[in-house]
């Protein structure tokens, strides 16, 4: 049996941008509507081959909600990259990003942090504009930006790859 390399990785943000969402689409291959508010952190398993190389996402998804962010930095340790999200039809969701940054930062202050808008389906509601994402993108050292949907699949399983790839590059 081969071993994987298991890459600690985190999602974070504000709650109801659809981390848990995506989570399902990506481990489970569909659009759930309607899930319940992550309580605090939930925990899932992803296997994958890149580049000839077996690779094992443990990912951990952290509950949006203000009041749970006091334990998150403990679940935070170890980590070894991140996705950080926002909801592209609600700006209010980038306010709290120095926060999120700092949860994920707090032990590696070089966590490779990818940056993802969200909702990218909902484009009649969309009113975060790309330059004023990338400008978050810049000023938090993000090492890339995508635009996602959970309820299509667009960019999900390429953002979690590239994560991946920006991880692997920097052991």
């Amino acid at each position: 049996m081969i071993k994987s390399k298991v890459l600690k990785t985190i999602i974070a943000g504000d709650g109801e941008v659809g981390k848990t969402t995506m989570l399902h689409r990506y481990i489970k291959g569909k659009f759930i509507e309607g899930l319940h508010m992550t309580i605090g952190v939930e925990f899932f398993l992803k296997e994958l081959e890149l580049e000839g190389e077996n690779v094992m996402l443990q990912i951990w998804d952290f509950g949006g909600q203000e009041r749970f962010r006091f334990l998150l930095k403990n679940y935070a340790r170890g980590a070894k990259g991140a996705l950080l999200m926002f909801d592209l039809t609600r700006p209010v969701t980038l306010e709290n990003l120095d926060q999120w940054v700092e949860i994920c930062r707090d032990e590696n202050p070089e966590l490779p942090i990818i940056f993802l808008g969200t909702k990218l389906d909902l484009f009649n509601l969309i009113t975060v504009k790309d330059e004023f994402a990338l400008t978050y993108k810049e000023k938090y050292n993000l090492f890339d930006f995508l635009k996602i949907s959970s309820k299509t699949g667009d960019n999900v399983e390429l953002a979690f790859e590239l994560l991946a790839k920006e991880i692997i590059k920097g052991l």
